[in-house]
Parts: C-alpha cells; structure tokens; sequence
C-alpha cells in the first residue's frame, strides 16, 4: 500500500522559506513520478512542480526561480524548498505520485495516491 505523508509546512512572513518533505513507502520509489499539488480556498487543486523517475523537473510559472523540487531516492523523500515566499502561496500543499512507474506526466488525473496534506500559510 502506497503511503505519501507530507511535512515542513506552516506559518511565514512574505519573503521568507519554507521546505516541504514528503515520506513515501509501499513499493520501489525510484521508479515513480512525484509532485507537489496545492490548492487554496474556493480554487482548484493546481500544480506546483513535478519530477520525474529521471530527474526531469516541471514547475508553474508563478514559481519558477523561487521554488525547486528534488527527491532523495535513498531517503524515499521527495522536498520542495520554497523561497521569496508571496501570500499568494498560500495555500495547503499536497505530495502526489503517480499510478504508473517510469510515467512522466504533469496531469493532476495521472496521480494516482496522495499524502494528506499541509498548510503554509504566507502572511503579508
């Protein structure tokens, strides 16, 4: 059974970082996609950044030069630092991976298992 448990997030000044963690287990980590979801009140669950089983990385516009997703496959752990954080980012984040192994996809439909999330809260 594939579990995704998410860390890091909380409460920070705009301008200011956080880093995320997501744990996984239940089969072979290296060869799945992995990414970073969030969604803020009253809008859709969007996107933030993807890696690939290869390393190949994605991200939104709105985060590009101040986020980077990595992922440790020793630790099972993928990370998202977060850096000039705006209160736009506001919102609960979610780790995801996807259903099938060496998938490279960025579609929110292929992420098959989610962790539960957790809050940053970005204050202005």
């Amino acid at each position: 059974q594939v579990q995704l448990v998410e860390s890091g997030g909380g409460l920070v000044q705009a301008g200011g970082s956080l880093t995320l963690s997501c744990a996984a287990s239940g089969r072979t980590f290296s060869n799945y996609g992995m990414a970073w979801f969030r969604q803020a009140p009253g809008k859709e669950r969007e996107i933030v950044a993807g890696i690939s089983w290869s390393d190949w990385t994605y991200y939104r516009d709105s985060v590009k030069g101040r986020f980077t997703i990595s992922r440790d496959n020793n630790k099972n752990t993928m990370y998202l630092q977060m850096n000039s954080l705006k209160p736009d980012d506001t919102a609960v984040y979610y780790c995801a991976t996807v259903q099938v192994a060496y998938q490279i996809t960025w579609d929110l439909k292929n992420y098959a298992y989610w962790g539960q999330g957790t809050q940053v809260t970005v204050s202005s």
